[in-house]
Protein backbone atom coordinates (compact mmCIF):
# COMPACT_ATOMS: atom_id res chain seq x y z
CA UNK A 1 0.00 0.00 0.00
CA UNK A 2 1.36 3.55 -0.87
CA UNK A 3 0.69 6.87 0.52
CA UNK A 4 0.84 9.65 -1.64
CA UNK A 5 1.87 13.03 -0.59
CA UNK A 6 0.66 16.07 -2.50
CA UNK A 7 2.35 19.60 -2.36
CA UNK A 8 5.38 18.35 -0.32
CA UNK A 9 7.07 21.23 1.30
CA UNK A 10 7.70 21.23 5.42
CA UNK A 11 4.80 19.43 6.44
CA UNK A 12 4.62 16.91 3.80
CA UNK A 13 8.57 15.90 3.83
CA UNK A 14 8.12 15.09 7.92
CA UNK A 15 5.23 13.54 7.79
CA UNK A 16 6.48 11.84 4.96
CA UNK A 17 10.34 10.77 6.20
CA UNK A 18 8.34 9.76 9.09
CA UNK A 19 6.35 7.32 7.56
CA UNK A 20 8.77 6.11 5.35
CA UNK A 21 11.03 5.21 8.51
CA UNK A 22 8.31 3.13 9.86
CA UNK A 23 8.74 1.30 6.86
CA UNK A 24 5.97 2.75 4.25
CA UNK A 25 5.83 3.03 0.61
CA UNK A 26 5.52 6.61 0.58
CA UNK A 27 6.09 9.09 -2.66
CA UNK A 28 6.14 13.00 -2.73
CA UNK A 29 5.17 14.71 -5.38
CA UNK A 30 6.55 18.46 -5.32
CA UNK A 31 8.65 20.73 -7.03
CA UNK A 32 11.42 19.87 -9.16
CA UNK A 33 14.12 20.75 -6.76
CA UNK A 34 12.82 18.52 -4.66
CA UNK A 35 13.22 15.44 -7.00
CA UNK A 36 16.56 16.50 -7.68
CA UNK A 37 17.57 16.76 -4.23
CA UNK A 38 16.09 13.34 -3.49
CA UNK A 39 18.06 11.41 -6.43
CA UNK A 40 21.03 13.35 -5.66
CA UNK A 41 21.03 12.07 -1.50
CA UNK A 42 17.70 11.38 -0.38
CA UNK A 43 15.23 13.41 1.71
CA UNK A 44 17.40 14.80 4.67
CA UNK A 45 15.27 14.77 7.99
CA UNK A 46 16.81 17.04 11.20
CA UNK A 47 15.54 16.02 14.46
CA UNK A 48 16.66 15.63 17.93
CA UNK A 49 20.17 17.07 17.23
CA UNK A 50 20.69 14.89 14.17
CA UNK A 51 20.13 14.47 10.47
CA UNK A 52 19.01 11.01 8.87
CA UNK A 53 18.83 10.12 5.46
CA UNK A 54 15.62 8.74 4.70
CA UNK A 55 14.84 6.44 0.88
CA UNK A 56 11.29 8.34 -0.47
CA UNK A 57 10.27 8.09 -4.01
CA UNK A 58 9.23 11.77 -5.41
CA UNK A 59 8.16 13.07 -8.44
CA UNK A 60 6.83 16.19 -10.22
CA UNK A 61 4.15 14.56 -11.84
CA UNK A 62 0.47 14.52 -10.18
CA UNK A 63 -0.05 10.48 -11.74
CA UNK A 64 2.29 9.65 -8.72
CA UNK A 65 -0.15 9.33 -6.63
CA UNK A 66 -2.03 6.54 -8.91
CA UNK A 67 -2.51 3.09 -7.12
CA UNK A 68 -2.13 5.19 -3.64
CA UNK A 69 -4.56 3.93 -1.21
CA UNK A 70 -3.78 6.83 1.45
CA UNK A 71 -3.04 10.61 -0.04
CA UNK A 72 -2.25 13.40 2.31
CA UNK A 73 -2.83 17.41 0.81
CA UNK A 74 -0.31 19.70 1.95
CA UNK A 75 -0.60 21.97 -0.57
CA UNK A 76 -1.19 25.96 0.60
CA UNK A 77 -4.58 26.75 0.63
CA UNK A 78 -5.01 28.99 -2.15
CA UNK A 79 -3.62 26.25 -4.47
CA UNK A 80 -6.64 23.29 -3.35
CA UNK A 81 -8.63 23.62 -6.22
CA UNK A 82 -5.84 23.65 -8.37
CA UNK A 83 -4.40 20.56 -6.46
CA UNK A 84 -7.50 19.08 -6.62
CA UNK A 85 -8.03 19.06 -10.31
CA UNK A 86 -4.28 17.49 -11.00
CA UNK A 87 -4.82 14.93 -8.54
CA UNK A 88 -8.65 13.27 -9.18
CA UNK A 89 -8.04 12.17 -12.45
CA UNK A 90 -5.39 9.76 -10.96
CA UNK A 91 -6.98 8.61 -7.51
CA UNK A 92 -7.60 5.29 -6.52
CA UNK A 93 -11.35 5.19 -6.34
CA UNK A 94 -11.00 3.64 -2.42
CA UNK A 95 -8.33 6.03 -1.66
CA UNK A 96 -8.58 8.04 1.71
CA UNK A 97 -7.72 11.43 1.32
CA UNK A 98 -6.88 13.84 3.95
CA UNK A 99 -5.93 17.71 4.32
CA UNK A 100 -3.18 18.73 6.15
CA UNK A 101 -3.36 22.51 5.27
CA UNK A 102 -4.10 25.36 7.30
CA UNK A 103 -6.93 27.54 7.62
CA UNK A 104 -10.91 26.11 7.18
CA UNK A 105 -12.82 25.07 4.44
CA UNK A 106 -9.94 23.02 2.81
CA UNK A 107 -11.41 19.45 3.26
CA UNK A 108 -14.82 20.82 2.05
CA UNK A 109 -13.77 22.76 -1.25
CA UNK A 110 -11.05 19.13 -1.88
CA UNK A 111 -14.40 17.22 -1.27
CA UNK A 112 -16.84 19.10 -3.58
CA UNK A 113 -14.16 19.26 -6.79
CA UNK A 114 -12.94 15.53 -6.09
CA UNK A 115 -16.71 13.97 -5.37
CA UNK A 116 -15.58 12.43 -2.60
CA UNK A 117 -15.42 12.52 1.01
CA UNK A 118 -12.07 14.23 2.18
CA UNK A 119 -11.01 14.26 6.06
CA UNK A 120 -9.70 17.68 7.46
CA UNK A 121 -6.60 16.66 9.52
CA UNK A 122 -5.69 19.76 11.85
CA UNK A 123 -1.53 19.69 11.99
CA UNK A 124 0.78 20.53 15.62
CA UNK A 125 4.28 20.43 13.72
CA UNK A 126 6.35 23.41 14.00
CA UNK A 127 8.70 22.25 10.51
CA UNK A 128 11.12 24.05 8.11
CA UNK A 129 13.00 23.49 5.18
CA UNK A 130 16.59 24.37 5.09
CA UNK A 131 17.08 24.06 1.71
CA UNK A 132 15.44 21.11 -0.69
CA UNK A 133 14.95 17.98 0.04
CA UNK A 134 15.77 19.12 3.85
CA UNK A 135 13.37 19.25 6.76
CA UNK A 136 13.98 20.76 9.99
CA UNK A 137 12.13 19.57 12.98
CA UNK A 138 11.43 22.64 15.55
CA UNK A 139 8.75 21.24 17.93
CA UNK A 140 5.69 19.14 18.36
CA UNK A 141 4.34 17.07 15.52
CA UNK A 142 0.63 15.25 16.31
CA UNK A 143 -2.17 15.06 14.28
CA UNK A 144 -5.79 15.52 15.16
CA UNK A 145 -8.33 14.06 12.41
CA UNK A 146 -12.14 14.65 11.45
CA UNK A 147 -13.90 11.63 11.47
CA UNK A 148 -15.07 9.66 8.04
CA UNK A 149 -14.51 6.60 6.02
CA UNK A 150 -10.71 5.18 6.49
CA UNK A 151 -9.80 8.09 9.35
CA UNK A 152 -9.12 4.98 12.38
CA UNK A 153 -7.15 3.48 9.26
CA UNK A 154 -4.99 6.71 8.45
CA UNK A 155 -4.47 7.31 12.27
CA UNK A 156 -3.39 3.65 13.12
CA UNK A 157 -0.43 4.37 10.14
CA UNK A 158 0.56 7.06 11.86
CA UNK A 159 0.51 6.17 15.46
CA UNK A 160 2.54 3.26 14.42
CA UNK A 161 5.23 5.79 12.18
CA UNK A 162 5.92 7.64 15.99
CA UNK A 163 2.80 10.63 14.88
CA UNK A 164 0.81 11.33 17.64
CA UNK A 165 -3.01 11.17 15.90
CA UNK A 166 -6.51 10.72 16.87
CA UNK A 167 -9.57 11.21 15.11
CA UNK A 168 -11.98 13.62 17.09
CA UNK A 169 -15.65 14.74 16.72
CA UNK A 170 -14.16 17.64 17.13
CA UNK A 171 -11.78 18.65 14.34
CA UNK A 172 -13.13 21.59 12.99
CA UNK A 173 -13.13 23.08 16.47
CA UNK A 174 -9.52 22.31 16.83
CA UNK A 175 -9.45 24.12 13.15
CA UNK A 176 -10.92 27.16 14.28
CA UNK A 177 -8.70 27.04 17.40
CA UNK A 178 -5.72 26.48 15.10
CA UNK A 179 -6.56 29.41 12.85
CA UNK A 180 -6.93 31.65 15.64
CA UNK A 181 -3.17 30.52 16.76
CA UNK A 182 -2.30 31.56 13.29
CA UNK A 183 -4.33 34.86 13.22
CA UNK A 184 -2.56 36.05 16.73
CA UNK A 185 0.76 35.31 15.66
CA UNK A 186 1.70 34.64 11.88
CA UNK A 187 0.79 38.20 10.11
CA UNK A 188 2.72 39.68 13.05
CA UNK A 189 5.82 37.46 12.63
CA UNK A 190 5.64 38.04 9.05
CA UNK A 191 5.94 42.04 9.11
CA UNK A 192 8.39 41.80 11.67
CA UNK A 193 10.79 38.53 11.05
CA UNK A 194 10.59 38.13 14.39
CA UNK A 195 10.19 34.62 16.05
CA UNK A 196 7.43 34.45 18.57
CA UNK A 197 9.47 34.78 22.27
CA UNK A 198 10.66 38.59 20.90
CA UNK A 199 7.11 39.33 19.83
CA UNK A 200 5.94 38.61 23.50
CA UNK A 201 7.94 40.31 25.29
CA UNK A 202 6.60 43.54 23.84
CA UNK A 203 4.51 45.30 26.45
CA UNK A 204 1.48 45.66 23.96
CA UNK A 205 2.22 41.86 22.75
CA UNK A 206 -0.82 40.50 25.10
CA UNK A 207 -3.35 42.90 24.48
CA UNK A 208 -3.11 42.71 20.91
CA UNK A 209 -3.02 39.14 21.16
CA UNK A 210 -5.97 39.56 23.00
CA UNK A 211 -8.08 42.17 20.29
CA UNK A 212 -7.04 39.71 17.69
CA UNK A 213 -8.76 36.37 19.61
CA UNK A 214 -11.47 38.27 20.55
CA UNK A 215 -11.95 39.18 16.33
CA UNK A 216 -11.77 35.65 15.74
CA UNK A 217 -14.16 34.67 18.59
CA UNK A 218 -16.72 37.00 17.60
CA UNK A 219 -16.29 35.63 13.77
CA UNK A 220 -16.14 31.73 14.78
CA UNK A 221 -19.48 32.12 17.12
CA UNK A 222 -21.58 33.60 14.35
CA UNK A 223 -19.95 30.53 12.56
CA UNK A 224 -21.45 28.36 14.95
CA UNK A 225 -18.12 27.28 16.79
CA UNK A 226 -17.71 27.90 19.88
CA UNK A 227 -13.32 28.51 20.99
CA UNK A 228 -11.92 27.57 24.30
CA UNK A 229 -12.41 29.25 26.92
CA UNK A 230 -8.62 29.53 27.08
CA UNK A 231 -7.71 30.72 23.49
CA UNK A 232 -5.80 34.01 24.57
CA UNK A 233 -3.87 31.16 26.92
CA UNK A 234 -3.09 28.65 24.31
CA UNK A 235 -1.48 32.05 22.42
CA UNK A 236 0.47 33.45 25.00
CA UNK A 237 1.84 29.23 25.24
CA UNK A 238 2.58 28.78 21.86
CA UNK A 239 4.66 31.99 22.26
CA UNK A 240 6.81 30.73 25.15
CA UNK A 241 6.93 27.06 23.90
CA UNK A 242 8.16 27.79 20.57
CA UNK A 243 9.84 31.16 21.11
CA UNK A 244 12.38 30.74 18.60
CA UNK A 245 10.07 29.72 15.80
CA UNK A 246 9.70 32.01 12.95
CA UNK A 247 5.43 31.98 11.59
CA UNK A 248 5.69 29.64 8.18
CA UNK A 249 4.10 33.24 6.99
CA UNK A 250 7.41 34.70 7.68
CA UNK A 251 9.19 32.02 6.68
CA UNK A 252 7.38 32.38 2.98
CA UNK A 253 7.69 35.99 2.86
CA UNK A 254 11.74 35.47 3.57
CA UNK A 255 11.81 33.02 0.82
CA UNK A 256 9.87 35.21 -1.71
CA UNK A 257 6.99 32.77 -1.73
CA UNK A 258 3.11 33.78 -1.87
CA UNK A 259 1.72 33.14 1.86
CA UNK A 260 -1.45 31.93 3.27
CA UNK A 261 -2.29 34.84 4.81
CA UNK A 262 -5.72 34.98 2.46
CA UNK A 263 -6.72 32.27 4.38
CA UNK A 264 -5.68 33.09 7.79
CA UNK A 265 -6.23 36.70 8.63
CA UNK A 266 -7.92 37.51 5.40
CA UNK A 267 -10.13 34.91 5.64
CA UNK A 268 -11.34 36.10 9.30
CA UNK A 269 -11.75 39.70 7.72
CA UNK A 270 -13.67 38.19 4.92
CA UNK A 271 -16.43 36.08 6.98
CA UNK A 272 -16.62 38.87 9.49
CA UNK A 273 -17.30 41.18 6.56
CA UNK A 274 -20.16 38.99 5.06
CA UNK A 275 -21.38 38.11 8.72
CA UNK A 276 -21.06 42.45 9.83
CA UNK A 277 -18.85 42.12 12.49
CA UNK A 278 -16.22 44.49 12.22
CA UNK A 279 -12.28 42.53 12.60
CA UNK A 280 -9.92 45.91 11.76
CA UNK A 281 -6.88 44.32 12.98
CA UNK A 282 -6.77 40.81 11.23
CA UNK A 283 -8.16 43.14 7.93
CA UNK A 284 -5.18 45.59 8.72
CA UNK A 285 -2.70 42.76 9.25
CA UNK A 286 -4.04 40.61 6.09
CA UNK A 287 -3.83 44.03 4.08
CA UNK A 288 -0.28 44.34 5.20
CA UNK A 289 0.98 41.04 4.27
CA UNK A 290 -0.66 41.24 1.14
CA UNK A 291 1.27 44.02 0.33
CA UNK A 292 4.98 42.47 0.67
CA UNK A 293 4.18 39.16 -0.62
CA UNK A 294 4.94 38.44 -4.43
CA UNK A 295 1.64 38.09 -6.55
CA UNK A 296 0.94 34.25 -7.71
CA UNK A 297 0.18 35.36 -10.84
CA UNK A 298 3.38 37.26 -11.24
CA UNK A 299 5.07 36.00 -14.11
Amino acid sequence: MTIAIFGAGAVGCYFGALLAQAGEDVVLIGRQTLVDAMSFRGLQLEKDGRIEHVTVRASTDPAAIAGADLVLVCVKSPDTQAAAQAMKPHLAPDATVLSLQNGIGNADLLSAELNRPVIPAVVYVAVGMAGPGHVQHKGRGELVLGEGPGADAAATRFNAAQIPTEVSTQAETALWTKLTLNCAVNAISALTRQPYGVIARRPEAEATFAALVAECRAVAQASGVTLPEDMLDQVIGITRSMSGQLSSTAQDVIAGKPTEIAMLNGEIARRGAALGIDTPLNRALAMMVGLIEPRRDAT
